[in-house]
Formats: C-alpha cells, structure tokens, sequence
C-alpha cells in the first residue's frame, strides 16, 4: 500500500506575494546548475535590470520546465493560443514585452539627425 503524502505547508510573506515583474529573462548553466535571471527592459533604456535570479538543480529546472509546459497547456485551453511575436528583422531580437511603436518609444530617424 503506498503511503500518501502529506500537502507541503507554503509561506508567503508580503513582499514575496507582490511578485516581481520580468519581461526578460537570460538563463546559463553549468554541470551542476540551471542559472535563471530575471530582468525587466523598459522603453528607451539602453539596458535591462536583473530584479531576481534562481539557481537551481538541473533536476530541478527540467521540473519547472515540465510545470511551465502544463501550465502554459493548459492556459491555452482556457484562453487560447499564445502567439510568440515575430522577428524584428532590422535588430534580429525578439520583442520582449513591448509592442512596436509602444507610446513614448520614440525612434530616431539617423537620416534626420544634424
């Protein structure tokens, strides 16, 4: 007969239940560790800030793989597909979180400038 677990107590503090918002993410390794960071880029920054970064066990990051595919699954179910946006092909990035031609972005014509 297998034993059933017992549900794992979680403590959220206040600060940790305001969560951090990440429009960005870089992400290395190494042998013995997944290295995760978490950034934000806001328009007309030439930089983006880490706000978190997680270390954790190549184990333990092919189970937050596993958790983030079933989320993601079945947040489509619900909602719909999410669309990755395309290429930009003048930069070769992605956006990441921002739409072109977001208010306030305001792009230089190099054409215009004295």
């Amino acid at each position: 007969m297998r034993k059933q677990q017992q549900p794992l107590p979680i403590e959220l503090d206040d600060k940790a239940a305001e969560g951090i918002y990440s429009n960005f993410v870089l992400s290395t390794f190494t042998a013995s560790e997944f290295v995760i960071d978490f950034a934000r880029l806001l328009p007309g920054n030439k930089k983006a800030k880490v706000f978190s970064r997680i270390v954790m066990t190549p184990q333990s990051a092919k189970s937050l793989y596993h958790l983030l595919g079933n989320t993601i699954g079945n947040f489509e179910k619900q909602f719909g597909e999410i669309t990755l946006p395309r290429k930009n092909a003048r930069q070769g990035t992605q956006n990441i979180g921002f739409p072109t031609g977001y208010p306030g972005d305001v792009e230089k014509d190099p054409s215009k400038e004295n």
